[in-house]
């Protein structure tokens, strides 16, 4: 049995969990910022990058795919951030005419390059293939996991995942300060010199890097939902940022295990022959536990607002600033 697990469900289950961790981390400053669909928008605009990378290169190798896939993805919030700016629209606006320009884009690249044939927006961007990432190396069990030959015969999505995964936690770590000032005040954030508008830009470019890094194991169906559902449903647990963010691991982690195991056992359980998609169960346990925050949650009515607004209104700088405490503190 121990086996058995490590050959064809460790690295899957592993994989899953990484994805979830980064995208729910970046996705609670997405949520505090309103801008959770960059995820949505992220998935519809890698497809030309991927059919660019494919005529460029002539393969549909993970490395050539990726590449062009986080080129149309930081082109694209880039263009949104230019749109929202000079045109001074709402972020949603911006990014509905973008994402949607660039897929429209990408189904016309495919059909006037003869590569529709291929799939690749399909097979690359949607669906990803976590069941089939298997470890067959892990053959000796538990063992295999101190043998480096064995190690490197990985599947390389797994090393990818966990350095995006350090790379997000490292970017937190350094941008801490300015993340919170801006996120919460983008204007007392300039104020203080806080770098609102850079910090925000890489903010996006690593919402893009986590999406496409994900994207060729688990799709962006997972991509999707976990930027939105763990950290919405940590919202409703807390109203201080850094339980929130813990919160939103542990609701990641819980669908991760959760969803993979009722998507292989689930459906045996009940009588069925075939299994059903890890990535799919995986957003559909996510958003379950976010119905059940928006159920009984602490805050999902709203105490804490209804009674700040019973208080006598603060002076403005002193609200900023007990605001950006607030969320501080651990």
């Amino acid at each position: 049995m121990g086996t058995d697990f490590v050959v064809l469900s460790l690295v899957p289950l592993a994989i899953g969990i990484l994805v979830c961790v980064s995208c729910a981390l970046l996705g609670n400053f997405l949520v505090l910022r309103r801008q959770s669909l960059i995820g949505d928008a992220v998935s519809h605009v890698v497809l030309p990058g991927i059919v660019g990378a494919f005529i460029v290169t002539g393969t549909v190798a993970a490395g050539a795919m990726l590449l062009g896939a986080g080129i149309a993805a930081v082109l694209a919030v880039l263009l949104i951030e230019i749109v929202r700016r000079v045109g001074r629209v709402e972020p949603g606006a911006a990014m509905g005419v973008v994402f949607t320009t660039f897929f429209a884009a990408g189904v016309l690249l495919l059909e006037q390059s003869d590569t529709s044939s291929v799939h690749l927006d399909v097979e690359h961007a949607l669906y990803g293939n976590l069941e089939s990432l298997i470890w067959l190396a892990g053959s000796a069990g538990w063992a295999a996991l101190l043998d480096p030959a064995a190690l490197a015969a990985l599947p390389p999505q797994l090393p990818r995942l966990a350095l995006v995964t350090f790379a997000v936690v490292l970017f937190l770590l350094v941008f801490w300060k300015e993340l919170v000032v801006g996120t919460f005040d983008a204007t007392f954030a300039e104020s203080v010199g806080a770098r609102p508008g850079p910090v925000s830009f890489a903010l996006i470019v690593m919402v893009a890097v986590a999406a496409v890094a994900a994207f060729d194991a688990v799709g962006s169906i997972i991509v999707i939902a976990m930027f939105i559902c763990p950290p919405a449903s940590a919202r409703l647990m807390t109203d201080r940022l850094v339980p929130q963010l813990a919160w939103s691991v542990v609701f990641a982690v819980v669908s991760a295990i959760a969803g993979y195991v009722l998507a292989g056992y689930g459906p045996l359980w009940l009588g069925a022959a075939y299994s059903v998609s890890a990535a799919g169960m995986i957003a559909t346990v996510a958003g379950l536990i976010l119905a059940l925050a928006c159920l009984a949650g602490p805050r999902r009515f709203g105490t804490r607002t209804a009674a700040r607004r019973r208080r006598p209104p603060p002076r403005r700088a002193s609200h900023h600033q007990s605001s950006i405490s607030n969320s501080l503190q651990v």
